[in-house]
């Protein structure tokens, strides 16, 4: 029968990891990490040290998400751990549950971890940079709401340009919380769309303080932000890594406020200035647009029917009077040879041929008086047909029967169909006595 106070290595190395387990359950212990080794399994084994002492341990893959650093020897640390046993060698080892990094050096190694992973990714580059908007909208700004860091905001924006509204989104702003509250108040930002540029801001403090602005988490979700970002945190010396990959980095909340607004005084006066030049050329125009108007008025009264008819009627009474002459010149010529003929008929006494030569000669003057009357009459006709054409042809004969020429305002163009208006033209219809300037309100079109 075997002893019973006999134990077998595996079980005495079992009960020993039992005894280690219900005594100490979790304890926290400071010192140097050496002898790091990190297989293809992910799981990180070292040996933890001091002056006097050693202890192997294990930090298993599932607890190394937590980690805000990557362990490296020399790096001082505090861990959380099991106290167990590696029963296959007897080896008394600590699992590790969490691992720190001590002391604000170790913070100090994390941030300049970080800031090389995150640069080697690009999200410090100035290209991807986005521009902030001249006149934001609507500013969202995300800090505590009762620090310090909103007041000075609130003050600088209202300031400097009163009109623009804030959308305040309150959170933590240090501690553990803080850069889950961050992160999903810039994802709210972007989701609901309330305002075109973030402000992330607070005041200043040690560097544990700001650490929440040197987390990941936050750094990336400033990174995926489809708005502009501005980070004011701390005072002008505290840098964060928030600060590498905002938008825009100012040296404090207020400064922030600064360059999310422009001054609106300049604004007031670049805006009176442009209405001024505005107005200025406004009147230019209009005087260089009456000067033409007038131009092409006299040159329109030059081409119109009614000075062509006057010039017209003035050659047809000049040319009437030019046929009566020669009418009245080819007559007395015919007498003065007819009575050449007669003399001459007398002296050889052709009594019977110059009765029938006078008797054709009353007969011609007839026919002739006859002919130059209808010529006369004919001419007139004419006269009065042309003038009565181009009487109708006449823009002012149009205007008079109730017809009007409509422009649109400040043009030339004669507007003949309604698809070349839109609503709201302003026109300007001219009638037989006047003009109208009106504004178009409804346009009905005919259906082919």
């Amino acid at each position: 029968m075997a002893n019973p106070s006999v134990f077998t290595v595996s079980q005495l190395n079992r009960e020993a990891k039992r005894l280690l387990a219900q005594h100490f359950l979790t304890v926290q212990v400071q010192g140097e990490i050496s002898n790091l080794s990190l297989p293809a399994s992910g799981h990180a084994y070292f040996t933890l040290k001091d002056a006097q002492a050693q202890v192997r341990c294990a930090m298993f893959k599932g607890q190394q998400s937590t980690l805000r650093f990557k362990p490296a020897n020399g790096l001082q640390v505090l861990v959380s751990a099991q106290v167990s046993l590696y029963e296959p060698r007897g080896d008394y080892q600590l699992v590790v549950e969490r691992m720190e990094a001590a002391g604000e050096g170790a913070l100090r190694q994390a941030f300049e971890q970080l800031k090389v992973k995150l640069s080697a990714e690009g999200l410090f580059d100035s290209d991807r940079k986005q521009v902030l908007p001249l006149i934001p909208a609507r500013i969202g700004v995300i800090t505590s709401p009762s620090g310090a860091a909103i007041r000075d905001i609130l003050t600088v924006l209202k300031r400097r340009f009163p009109a623009i509204p804030v959308v305040i989104y309150p959170v933590a702003v240090q501690g553990e919380a803080a850069q889950f509250e961050i992160s999903a108040a810039l994802a709210a930002a972007n989701r609901d769309a309330a305002v075109d540029l973030v402000i992330l801001a607070r005041g200043g403090g040690s560097l544990e303080d700001l650490w929440a602005f040197n987390e990941e988490r936050v750094a990336r979700a400033i990174a995926a932000s489809r708005l502009p970002v501005i980070v004011g945190v701390g005072h002008e010396t505290d840098v964060t890594i928030a600060d590498f990959v905002a938008d825009l980095r100012a040296p404090t909340p207020s400064a922030a406020a600064e360059h999310a607004v422009p001054e609106q005084a300049a604004w007031l006066y670049a805006f009176t200035d442009a209405e001024r030049r505005l107005t200025r050329l406004m009147q230019l125009k209009l005087s260089s647009s009456r000067q033409q108007l007038a131009w092409r008025e006299k040159a329109l009264q030059a081409q119109h029917p009614g000075e062509k008819l006057h010039r017209n009627a003035q050659r047809l009474d000049e040319l009437e009077r030019r046929l009566a002459h020669a009418q009245q010149r080819r007559l007395s010529q015919q007498r003065q040879h007819w009575l050449q003929i007669e003399a001459r008929l007398k002296q050889a006494q052709p009594t019977a041929a110059l009765e029938r030569y006078r008797n054709r000669l009353d007969f011609l003057e007839q026919r002739l008086a006859a002919a130059m009357n209808r010529k006369l009459a004919d001419l007139a006709q004419r006269q009065a047909a042309a003038g009565a054409t181009l009487h109708a042809v006449s823009p002012l004969a149009t205007l008079q029967r109730g017809y009007a020429i409509v422009q649109r305002h400040g043009e030339t163009a004669i507007i003949k169909s309604a698809a070349d208006l839109a609503v709201g033209d302003w026109l300007t219809t001219r009638l037989a006595s006047g003009q109208v300037v009106s504004e178009v309100k409804r346009l009905t079109r005919d259906v082919a």
